[in-house]
């Protein structure tokens, strides 16, 4: 293998990065990593939407096509192979959790949708004045309004665990500040602004000791960290299928088995039901039961395609080439004086960033006319920013596919931005 080109000196790589560089061979699975033009588009939003391999375009096309039909009514072959298809999904997503049972998967269009449905099914039916529940203050919007919306149905109250110095849900503090009648607590694995992880299993038995259930939003997570359902010792674990290569539409919550034994419906229709009659509805158990209507078929189909790609490669692999991008991205804006790094030094496949008066969306509209996307804004997350004292930060996050290359583009796109600003 040839040495790389190094245009930064900060971009040397050692041996052990070398090993890695065969992961660029990826790429090129990617078709949306190329500009109109045919030259390469630097795409570092993975943490919004992850860009998608052939192999699942390919599949969904197939499912959208030769393969179409619905699940779960027909009685006519193609429909019975098509139901076996969307069955076998489920059964992929229990695997690449390793849940105890494909029945503990329900599909959602998506990590809201699902937090939504834990909020007002479990929630709707278990929360009570006096009641508590238990946020950080680093969650996602999704992470927040679902809970505010079932607070303000029933009479329960909000808490906040506040953060480490370097950007951690702090466990010490929320082992403090913890009490009975927290019923539920809901953290997020991994930051999506900060790219901090949680110690999930330490949150689940503080949780768990104080009588509180734990849902995890598992968004960030899924792309990049094996997962084991039966490990970690939380109760809802949930993601979705877009930022893990496949589909948007398509998401999963996860759930013990006998916690969804007793939820009632979230929404009402058909799939969902045993038997309906105009004086009363009676339902099918978990996970049907929280399906109503005509599933997203296709999109199913490509998320599982979407495991297999990513499971082919390993997640082990896949952190571990992104644990190196973040280094070396973080290694190099250190060097720029103007530039605040936020978070953990180990985040998980993102750095976010402040430029000393620049707003992040002047960096970002930059970076986009040399064909580098970054995400900015406040990214759903408007407590965190009001705690980190600023309106907005730059974030490149990485993907499977990302590269040196992508480095080197931002760098030489922020030394832009620091010309046009002086």
């Amino acid at each position: 293998m040839s040495s790389p080109v190094v245009r930064h000196p900060e971009l040397a790589l050692d041996e052990a990065e070398l090993a890695m560089r065969d992961m660029r061979d990826v790429r090129a699975d990617f078709p949306g990593l190329l500009t109109p033009a045919g030259t390469p588009w630097h795409y570092l939003d993975t943490a919004a939407t992850a860009q998608k391999p052939q192999a699942v375009i390919d599949a969904t096309v197939r499912a959208m096509s030769a393969d179409y039909a619905t699940v779960h009514r027909g009685v006519y072959a193609r429909s019975a192979d098509m139901t076996l298809a969307f069955e076998a999904a489920r059964l992929r997503v229990a695997k690449f959790l390793n849940a105890s049972s494909s029945d503990e998967i329900v599909f959602v269009r998506g990590a809201t949708e699902g937090i939504n449905l834990v909020a007002q099914s479990w929630g709707g039916a278990n929360l009570r004045p006096g009641d508590r529940i238990l946020l950080s203050q680093l969650e996602h919007h999704s992470n927040i309004v679902p809970w505010q919306l079932i607070a303000q149905r029933t009479g329960a109250a909000i808490d906040v665990v506040p953060l480490t110095a370097d950007g951690r849900i702090d466990l010490d503090a929320m082992a403090v500040m913890i009490r009975p009648e927290h019923r539920l607590v809901a953290l997020a694995h991994v930051s999506n602004v900060l790219g901090s992880v949680l110690d999930v299993q330490r949150a689940a038995r503080i949780a768990h000791d104080a009588g509180a259930l734990l849902l995890i939003d598992g968004c960030q997570a899924a792309p990049r960290l094996a997962l084991d359902m039966q490990a970690l010792g939380c109760d809802f674990y949930l993601f979705s299928g877009h930022k893990l290569y496949g589909p948007t539409g398509i998401g999963v919550l996860w759930a013990r088995a006998a916690i969804l034994a007793d939820m009632p419906p979230y929404h009402g229709g058909g799939a969902m039901i045993d038997k309906v009659t105009f004086e009363r509805t009676s339902y099918a158990p978990p996970p049907a039961r929280f399906e109503a209507g005509t599933p997203a078929i296709v999109e199913t189909i490509g998320l599982a395609a979407a495991l297999d790609y990513v499971d082919a490669i390993g997640l082990d692999r896949i952190a571990a080439h992104e644990d190196a991008l973040v280094a070396r991205t973080r290694e190099a804006l250190r060097g720029i004086n103007s530039i605040r790094l936020l978070g953990p030094e180990d985040a998980a496949g993102i750095v976010s960033f402040a430029m000393d008066g620049v707003h992040p969306h002047d960096i970002g509209t930059i970076l986009d006319e040399n064909d580098v996307a970054i995400r900015a804004g406040h990214h759903c997350a408007q407590p965190l920013m009001a705690h980190l004292g600023v309106e907005a930060t730059a974030r490149a996050s990485f993907g499977i596919y990302s590269d040196e290359s992508d480095i080197e583009a931002l760098l030489k796109g922020l030394d832009r931005v620091r010309a046009i600003f002086g």
